[in-house]
């Protein structure tokens, strides 16, 4: 992602605006751009995505733990199926440089199927109580941590006039 530069480069064609990897820590050039972040709005959003990855992880993890249905297979699979989408977009969220808005409506989205994919898989095989609260805990944290994101992002975006 390349931005214009405000200021006029020197005459060796450096800019003035760039971050020697020295002073920031970084290893090379290109990850000057991905410090860490600096201010507690950037670090909110990040322990956000962090939480957002693991709560995934447990719920797609979490067929092999607990007992989610007594006959068939489609609460496992819906649960690694959802598991992975939410790890994946908070591992995006993540690795970002910043905050994506999308990226929090999508896992606050992904939190609310949580909460209503036992009550909708129940009607065709019956769901085991362990499901019913891993899942609404699970999809609860993950609306949670969407508006920490959510409310991360708007925070950093400059007030338009």
């Amino acid at each position: 992602m390349s931005t214009p530069l405000v200021h006029r480069p020197e005459s060796n064609g450096a800019s003035v605006q760039v971050i020697p990897a020295a002073a920031s820590g970084a290893t090379s050039s290109g990850t000057a751009e991905y410090a860490l972040p600096a201010t507690v709005r950037g670090m909110g959003a990040q322990v956000a995505a962090a939480l957002g990855l693991l709560t995934g992880l447990w719920v797609a993890l979490s067929p092999l733990f607990l007992t989610l249905q007594y006959t068939g297979t489609n609460a496992g699979t819906v649960d690694l199926i959802s598991g992975l989408a939410v790890a994946g977009v908070a591992a995006f969220a993540l690795v970002s440089p910043r905050g994506f808005a999308g990226l929090q409506l999508g896992s606050a989205a992904l939190g609310v199927w949580l909460i209503i994919a036992g009550p909708i898989l129940n009607q065709k095989h019956p769901i085991a109580d362990s499901m019913f609260w891993s899942n609404s805990v699970a999809g609860g944290v993950l609306i949670a941590v969407a508006a920490v994101g959510l409310a991360a992002v708007a925070m950093r975006r400059p007030a338009q006039r």
